[in-house]
């Protein structure tokens, strides 16, 4: 499966959102990795990779969780002014964090892509075992658990991990983006 016509995705983020353990980061490093293949270029921004340095300062609060997100998504703006195609993976839980996300970046730039894993699923999976650590109370604010992540609307672009491979996941997402 080829990635979407280079015009169609140059100067523009894919901005994949969802609950801890969704498949947000593997989705988009797949798509990243397509992109360089086909393209020779792209950015990827992730959640860890951010908080680790450029949001290194910041804590969980709801200020700083929403600041965490201005400012990757005015990273993901740079980069699509220069011409760069951006992955970005962020939990981003509620609407009105993607709505400051398409504020920051422009609605003509931003391809938001919901990773729609149900909570059992993510929980299942639980990579860094956050979820068990935050059913035990020694995580507060963990979003799913016990602060909100709204679900988009109807409309949103959504993609499933559940039942495919990243492949095949990644494969119905740019069949979507138009492939």
């Amino acid at each position: 499966m080829n990635p979407p016509p280079a015009e169609a995705l140059r100067g523009r983020t894919l901005w994949f959102f969802g609950l801890s353990g969704a498949g947000k980061s593997t989705l988009a490093d797949a798509v990243h990795q397509r992109l360089v293949a086909h393209f020779g270029f792209a950015l990827r921004l992730d959640g860890d990779q951010v908080r680790r340095g450029l949001c290194a300062d910041l804590g969980f609060s709801p200020q700083d969780r929403r600041e965490n997100l201005r400012r990757a998504a005015e990273v993901a703006r740079i980069g699509n002014e220069a011409g760069l195609t951006v992955t970005a993976s962020f939990i981003t839980p509620t609407l009105a964090d993607r709505a400051l996300v398409e504020q920051v970046i422009g609605s003509q730039r931003l391809l938001s892509v919901f990773v729609d894993t149900p909570i059992d699923v993510c929980e299942a999976r639980d990579p860094k075992g956050l979820y068990k650590r935050a059913r035990s109370g020694a995580l507060p604010s963990f979003t799913g658990v016990s602060s909100v992540f709204e679900e988009p609307p109807a409309s949103a672009l959504r993609v499933s991990t559940v039942g495919l491979t990243p492949d095949e996941a990644v494969g119905a997402l740019l069949r979507r983006l138009g492939g």
